[in-house]
This record gives C-alpha cells, sequence and structure tokens, in this order.
C-alpha cells in the first residue's frame, strides 16, 4: 500500500505556541484544529467533568459574538463544519471549511478560545444538557461499559473517573471555576494550533500569530502519572436490566510512546480488528454468542490497556468469556502464520489510510503526536513501522502484555453477584 507523502512544517512563536502547517494540494477545503494538553485526568474531584463542561460553554457566546447563534451563523454562513471533543489527555476545537474561509476560522476559534463570556445563564442552560448527556451515557451499555472498564483499572484516580464527571459536581460548578481552571491550563506553551488541507506552508505563521501571539505563554501542571501495577485480575459488576450483556475484557499494555506499539496494532488487528478477526470469528460466526466484538487500545502518555469489548447473549456470558480469553492463552503460545501477519498489516494500513482523507483526522494525528508524544511521524513513517513488524515481535508482545495477573473484565448486565464470573478469570495453561 502506498501513501502518499505528507510533508508538514513546525513553527513555535515567541509565546511558545506551536504551529503546525500539514498541505494537502488536492484539497479545496482545510481544517483548523486547535488542541490544547488538558482533559480530565487533570481534574480535581471537586471539579470532575469541567474540562468537558468548557469545552461546550466556548460554543455559547463571547464578548464580540455574544450568543451560539451568532457563532453558528457565521459558520453556517460559509457551509462550515465545526465543533470539539474532550479526551482524558487533550482538548480539540475545529472549523473545518473552504480553504478561502482559512482568516474567518482562525478569527472565530481564537474568539472562543480566548474570549468567550461564560454566561451564567447559559452556564444554568448547559448544565442541564451535560445532565443529560451523562444519563444518556448510563443508559447506553454499549457507550458506558468502555468507562466502566477503566474505572476498574485506574480507580478513583484522574484517569479513573470518567471524562463527562459526576452529576453532583456538575450541578456545583459555578463561572469562577471555570475562569480559574483556563488560568491554570489555557496557555500557548500547552496548546497545538494545526492547519491541514488546501494551504500552502508559507501562509500560516502570520495569520495565527496575528489572531493568537499575544496570549500568554505561561507553564502549566503537568500530569499525575498513573501507577501501572497490578498483582491479580480484576473484576468489576454493574447490575442493569437488560436484554443484552455488555463487558470488556483486556490487559494492562503499553503507553502511546512505546517501542512496541506498533507491534500491538497488528495483534490487536489479528485479535479483533475486523469481521475476519479470530475473536469476530470465534465468537461471533461460529457460536453466535455476541452481536458485536471488536478490540482496541486506549494509550495515554505514562500507561496504556488494551480491551476487547462485546454485546453478549445474558444467558450465554460465560461461554463468550470463555472463548475471548482462550484465543488470548491461543496467540501467547502459537506464532500467527505469514498469511496472517500480512492481512493484520494491511487492515491497519488500510483503515489508517481511509483516516487520512479527512484533513480533520489530519490534523489530529499531527497536532496529538506533537502534543502528546513529542515526536511527529508523518503517515509514511507511521506506514514503514507497521510493514516492519514480525510474527516473533507479535508474539513477544502478545507474551508481554496478556498476562492472568492484569487481567481485567467489567460487565453491565442483570447480574447482582461477581461470584461467578471470577473464576473465569484464568489464562488456560
Amino acid at each position: 500500500m502506498i501513501v502518499s507523502r505528507m510533508d508538514y512544517q513546525k513553527q513555535v512563536l515567541p509565546n511558545d505556541l506551536k504551529i503546525l502547517s500539514v498541505p494537502m494540494p488536492q484539497f479545496q477545503s482545510v481544517t483548523v484544529m486547535i488542541l490544547v494538553g488538558v482533559g480530565s485526568r487533570y481534574e480535581e474531584k471537586n471539579i470532575n467533568g469541567i474540562s468537558h463542561f468548557l469545552e461546550h460553554m466556548a460554543f455559547k457566546g463571547t464578548t464580540l459574538r455574544p450568543s451560539a447563534l451568532a457563532i453558528s451563523s457565521i459558520i453556517d454562513g460559509i457551509g462550515g463544519e465545526f465543533n470539539a471533543f474532550t479526551t482524558k489527555d487533550h482538548t480539540g476545537y475545529y472549523i473545518k471549511a473552504a480553504s478561502k474561509h482559512l482568516p474567518l476560522i482562525m478569527d472565530v476559534l481564537s474568539d472562543m478560545l480566548l474570549h468567550s463570556k461564560f454566561d451564567p445563564v447559559e452556564i444554568e442552560k448547559e448544565r442541564g444538557v451535560i445532565i443529560e448527556e451523562i444519563n444518556m451515557y448510563e443508559d447506553t451499555p454499549m457507550r458506558r461499559i468502555a468507562d466502566l472498564y477503566e474505572n476498574l483499572l485506574y480507580g478513583d484516580t484522574k484517569l479513573g473517573r470518567d471524562i463527562s464527571g459526576r452529576k453532583e459536581v456538575i450541578r456545583k460548578v459555578k463561572r469562577e471555576d471555570f475562569i480559574s481552571y483556563i488560568d491554570r491550563f489555557y496557555r500557548a506553551g500547552n496548546t497545538i494550533v494545526t492547519v491541514a488541507g488546501g494551504i500552502k506552508n508559507g501562509e500560516i505563521k502570520k495569520l495565527v500569530e496575528e489572531y493568537l501571539g499575544s496570549w500568554n505563554g505561561r507553564k502549566v501542571e503537568k500530569i499525575e502519572k498513573e501507577d501501572d501495577g497490578q498483582k491479580e485480575p480484576g473484576l468489576l459488576v454493574k447490575y442493569k436490566d437488560t436484554q443484552q450483556a455488555h463487558l470488556c475484557v483486556g490487559f494492562r499494555s503499553y503507553n502511546l510512546t512505546h517501542p512496541k506499539r506498533f507491534a500491538l496494532s497488528v495483534l490487536t488487528s489479528i485479535l479483533g480488528g475486523g469481521m475476519s478477526s479470530r475473536l469476530f470469528i470465534e465468537v461471533r460466526e461460529r457460536r453466535g454468542l455476541a452481536y458485536y466484538v471488536r478490540s482496541w487500545n486506549e494509550q495515554y502518555e505514562d500507561v496504556g490497556n488494551f480491551v476487547t469489548q462485546a454485546g453478549v447473549d445474558v444467558a450465554r456470558i460465560e461461554d463468550a468469556i470463555a472463548v475471548m480469553i482462550d484465543q488470548f492463552a491461543k496467540i501467547r503460545e502459537e506464532k500467527v502464520t505469514n498469511e496472517e501477519l500480512v492481512k493484520a498489516k494491511e487492515y491497519v494500513k488500510g483503515r489508517f489510510t481511509l483516516e487520512l482523507e479527512d484533513s480533520k483526522n489530519v490534523a489530529h494525528l499531527f497536532a496529538s503526536e506533537e502534543l502528546l508524544e513529542k515526536e511527529i511521524l508523518t503517515p509514511e513513517e507511521i506506514m514503514k513501522r507497521i510493514d516492519a513488524v514480525t510474527t516473533n515481535q507479535v508474539q513477544e508482545v502478545a507474551q508481554d502484555i496478556l498476562r492472568e495477573k492484569t487481567l481485567n473484565l467489567a460487565i453491565i448486565g442483570p447480574y447482582k453477584s461477581e461470584e461467578r464470573f471470577s473464576k473465569l478469570l484464568k489464562l488456560p495453561k
């Protein structure tokens, strides 16, 4: 698989704001994404959820554009797409539109970032919206189970708590809390501005400097690193009267910059990366135990975890778990074939290539690498790292991370006791 070379230019303003320009000559549109290095894992317990709440408030009006309608009307007026997202370690704001509107895009994004009003009336309105969002997640086990799994892994720590926060906290957040949080973390030196799409490298720095060059560049607080030690399997069962049980089963694995992360991505593809993956075939196709089953990696600056999620028959959940754990044990002991290795690598690269067809994904790729990994690998370089993975490396990673003592299982379903599942948390010898 050939990926066209994607060059980029990195520049740093005097206030330590980093700028990444990624020309994509075939595009007539552009994405401007501003990534701030703060998310829910920076929050104390009494403000858990404020990163996400703040992201919502950025769209509710600025001193120049005093309402949500004033902001949305501008972007709708150029046929643009705009949104934001909050993760555990960063928050992103972006606008995607025709390249000719680049100055307007920078104007609006910088205005939202620097001059949001945090009107108390709007805070009250959005408070209700976020509480309903939390309720929606609670009522959607397929969505909720991944959060529950990380609650199990990291406990009542900043990393273990939910991004959306707790309702009792959201009900108490005040305007002063937003102002204080911005002062702590929303700084130029903690931010990446990435522009990807139909641009030329030389035109970006001056534009960004015009709108964000005077922003305070003061250093900000660092994350509290997570202890990734585990001595025995972990289990969490949440009772919910459902017709389908949802589970996450997995292991502690590698952080964002671990040298074996590319081999891990290939291993993940083999196990649960598509409809011909081992887990999909064994759990769904051969036994009819699940509607869906998929695997992925959640990786942070300091820790990471491999996880498989499935929606299974409530009466046959033990069978489904046993099959999954058996597949984990099998891939530890037996090398994958060259044919399976090639297919898995092409799957990883193929999905990656599809993502690169959207300038929004390209902007996020470059920005997150610079912000979190401190090293930018171009798509071409990433493909080469994937191509270099061998069958020996896949088995080494399997033996490294698929260990009984770091096995974890979280379940949402009509079960009131954990005892029936605890005996399953063993890897076959």
